[in-house]
């Protein structure tokens, strides 16, 4: 674990010891040092755990907001090799916040999709917040159609609060730029494995969930809409507290969402979160990513769109009591 560079209102317990901690290990090396160590990074494994463990949904999407969570990029270098991004719709730009090339995973060439929200203020700037134009869902679809051609699966993840909602991007074709990639994965002659990794907002983080498989991190959420817009329609008016409970009426967390059977699988973090122990929560997705991946290869592609079109069909005609 290493302490994060931003500590949420429900982490600031783990301040104080993860600064005893960086003390200590600055210091030189003596028998009585490394048990302290061993101690404290004991009891900030427990805290760490224990923080996370009763978070309300609204301070789950708070967590899934946090600054240093893994982005797609970080997950990309971690778990796959031979990454060669490929940039443009090759009709108007390229959109820096959807990210994709060719890549090989668990020996497999691959092709992988993401959205991308940026580190620094610079390049949250520059690739919109994640939040992707048509341009991105452009380039996404001929990713899509690039793995169609070659016969290589695809992974993708997923990490927006939504498409952008700009003038300029409505002038350009939004809705018609999501619709052409939920019509191409749907149809894709490929296996299509999905992660949600932060936030999945409506049809912007959709246009890239449609898939055989649907993974998703235990402190991600994803949803129709993000909670401060569902406050701003549902209590006309948005609060810190009505934003808390949009989140709690939308049920947009990870066991929510397996419950409605809307993800396929919850692939549990690290203590404290993913931004603690990035390393960490790579190869658990790393695994899971595989794992599932290595079943839809020995499936015949007629079968696969079959299943993806009834995987589909089937949302909401199930759903668990309220």
């Amino acid at each position: 674990m290493h302490p994060p560079s931003t500590y949420l209102a429900f982490e600031r317990p783990l301040a104080a010891i993860d600064g005893e901690i960086a003390a200590l290990a600055g210091r030189r090396a003596t028998g009585r040092t490394a048990e302290r160590l061993r101690r404290l990074r004991a009891a900030q494994r427990r805290l760490a755990r224990d923080l996370v463990r009763g978070l309300s949904p609204w301070e789950r999407v708070q967590l899934a907001r946090h600054p240093d969570r893994p982005s797609t990029l970080d997950y990309v270098r971690r778990l796959c090799t031979q990454f060669v991004e490929l940039h443009g719709d090759r009709r108007f730009a390229d959109d820096g916040a959807v990210v994709g090339g060719l890549a090989r995973f668990a020996g497999r060439a691959v092709v992988v999709v993401g959205h991308q929200r940026g580190r620094t203020q610079a390049e949250r700037i520059a690739r919109n917040f994640g939040m992707a134009r048509p341009e991105g869902y452009r380039k996404a679809v001929r990713l899509f159609e690039l793995a169609a051609r070659f016969g290589r699966p695809v992974l993708t993840f997923v990490d927006t609060q939504g498409a952008y909602p700009g003038i300029g991007a409505e002038e350009r074709g939004q809705a018609e730029a999501i619709a052409a990639s939920l019509a191409a994965l749907a149809g894709l002659g490929v296996p299509v494995v999905c992660a949600v990794i932060g936030e999945g907002g409506s049809g912007g983080a959709l246009a890239l969930a449609v898939a055989d498989r649907v993974l998703m991190q235990e402190h991600a959420w994803y949803s129709v809409i993000a909670p401060e817009g569902c406050a701003s329609i549902l209590f006309r008016r948005l609060t810190p507290e009505t934003a808390a409970r949009s989140a709690a009426l939308l049920h947009l967390t990870a066991e929510d969402l397996a419950a409605a059977k809307v993800v396929d699988e919850v692939v549990r973090e690290p203590g404290g979160g993913a931004h603690r122990d990035p390393a960490h929560a790579a190869a658990r997705l790393g695994r899971a990513l595989e794992r599932h991946l290595e079943e839809l290869a020995r499936r015949p592609v007629r079968t696969l769109v079959a299943r993806r079109h009834a995987r589909y069909r089937r949302f909401g005609t199930d759903l668990p009591p309220a």
